[in-house]
């Protein structure tokens, strides 16, 4: 256990050292306990930071753990790319770890699901998984290629970017998989989330911008600075915006429902921030080289 220190900070945005730059914090979501847990994917570790003292506790779990969710089981659940397993971790720290029916699948997107099972992308097999909390495990085709992120959408079915299929994907809960393609020729979608608006708003890495879908599978785009800003990962903020990751340009950005945008520079160009969740009112986000950054939310 170590205590974080802090290494940035401006009026809008706190900066929190929570590793060393080699372990690589890359996800994090606000767990059950109300502690920020993040995965450390170069070290094979799963974290939690302590709501009140700002402590922070490495768990060692399966090699290279990468996006993580909670659960409807009161666990914390997460992909383990490199290992080719699904993680469970309960807030007390006891992991266990299931092994999905396809092997080599590279699992990488994680969501807990309308249906109270936890639904994971194998990226490399084109495959969405399902695994109830007992580890019952089943799998569908994606509608695409190189099935992300994926998200729970308003509509009760299961959404998800299509990396390598230039589309957006739905998947029903009985394994009915729907592609919409994007208007934007080597967009490479990754992150995506359910937006307050009743729609589903998802990041182009390739071509540098947010997107939005509605669940009738209307599209609209909404240009960043250009393609080198590299959005990553988006999720819904508590003041009714969008907030995403520049992976390219070392910045935050948010984005209103009716496509209005700001952004935040965060301690250097090349910081790497991957995941973002909110957490305590406002928004957290992973930075590779070895920090967590909180950025306030501004009224």
């Amino acid at each position: 256990m170590n205590e974080f220190s802090e290494s940035h900070d401006t009026d809008a945005v706190r900066e929190f050292t929570v590793s060393d730059a080699d372990a690589g914090p890359y996800a994090l979501t606000e767990g059950p306990d109300g502690a920020l847990w993040f995965t450390l994917v170069h070290r094979g570790a799963v974290a939690r930071r302590d709501p009140d003292d700002g402590l922070v506790t490495v768990h060692p779990v399966g090699d290279g753990p990468t996006v993580i969710t909670a659960g409807p089981d009161g666990a914390l659940w997460f992909t383990e790319y490199r290992a080719q397993r699904i993680g469970r971790i309960t807030p007390e720290g006891d992991y266990s770890s299931f092994a999905p029916l396809t092997p080599g699948g590279g699992p990488f997107g994680i969501t807990a699901g309308p249906d109270g099972a936890i639904w994971f992308t194998l990226s490399s097999a084109d495959r969405v998984g399902r695994v109830t909390v007992d580890g019952d495990i089943t799998e569908y085709p994606a509608p695409g290629a190189f099935p992300s992120a994926l998200t729970t959408g308003p509509d009760g079915a299961l959404w998800c970017t299509l990396n390598q299929g230039n589309a957006v994907g739905r998947l029903t809960v009985d394994g009915h998989g729907t592609a919409y393609p994007l208007p934007t020729e080597g967009a490479a979608p990754v992150g995506i989330a359910a937006g307050p608006d009743g729609a589903l708003w998802f990041t182009e890495i390739g071509a540098g911008r947010i997107g939005r879908i509605t669940v009738d599978g209307d599209i609209t785009e909404y240009p960043l600075s250009g393609p080198a800003a590299k959005p990553h990962a988006v999720t819904a903020g508590p003041d009714g915006a969008l907030w995403f990751t520049e992976w390219g340009s070392g910045r935050v950005g948010r984005i209103t429902v009716d496509g209005r945008l700001t952004s935040y520079a965060l301690s250097g160009a090349d910081c790497e921030p991957h995941g973002i969740t909110a957490h305590d009112g406002a928004l957290w986000c992973a930075l590779e080289t070895g920090s967590l950054a909180r950025i306030e939310v501004q009224p």
